[in-house]
């Protein structure tokens, strides 16, 4: 099994159930993996999991939203909230979906990047909306409105929340990326899931109340 936690994070939790085991072991072996520790992780709070995996999965496999959209988001959301798993999780999906290395790195710099589409820019500043203020401002939502159906925009909320909570569960727990999803992953983007890493530990160092770090440290 998969790592759990990170050796400076005390968590004990109940042994993942079968049906967790067998979903990280699958997607495992589809990604080319060691058994996910997300699964693992989650599926030890058995009823929590027969609900959640549903739902994350008609977000990632079956939503209305392109896939190489999705992934953008995902990637946006990772590195506001911190979450290097995902991010080391979701870097190899997004070059499936059709992103490239450079497109990629361009995510830490968010919408300001230059060379994005129009599209690509409205998805980065509405996942940055929704992640500092929790809503998508009215001159966003009007101009995605050019390029995504409602359903869409539904849609993207809902993504950049879920991973958001996602982010936030993993995080908190010191849920470490599999060796083999490291191994995956390029020099450059190696790199930035270091940096992370760091922002992670300094998160975990900061008094309560304090305020988050800056998401592009």
């Amino acid at each position: 099994m998969a790592e759990l936690t990170s050796p400076d994070r005390d968590v004990t939790l109940p042994v993942p159930s079968p049906l967790a085991r067998l979903v990280a072991w699958l997607t495992g072996v589809a990604t080319g993996n060691d058994p996910l520790a997300v699964f693992t992780t989650i599926g030890r709070h058995r009823r929590l999991f027969r609900w959640w995996l549903p739902f994350a999965a008609s977000l990632l496999r079956g939503g209305r939203l392109a896939r190489g959209d999705t992934e953008l988001l995902i990637l946006r959301t990772a590195w506001n909230c911190g979450a290097r798993y995902e991010w080391v999780q979701h870097v190899p999906l997004a070059w499936r979906a059709g992103l490239s290395s450079t497109t990629i790195a361009a995510v830490v710099e968010g919408p300001a990047s230059t060379g994005w589409t129009s599209r690509q820019r409205l998805l980065l500043e509405a996942a940055d909306e929704l992640h500092g203020a929790r809503v998508v401002s009215e001159p966003t939502w009007k101009r995605l409105s050019e390029h995504l159906t409602l359903e869409q925009r539904m849609e993207l909320c809902f993504v950049v929340g879920h991973y958001g909570m996602l982010a936030m569960t993993l995080n908190s727990l010191g849920v470490e990326p599999e060796p083999s999803a490291l191994r995956k992953l390029d020099s450059a983007t190696v790199s930035l899931a270091a940096r992370l890493a760091d922002r992670l530990r300094s998160g975990r160092e900061e008094s309560p109340g304090r305020p988050g770090t800056d998401a592009n440290r």
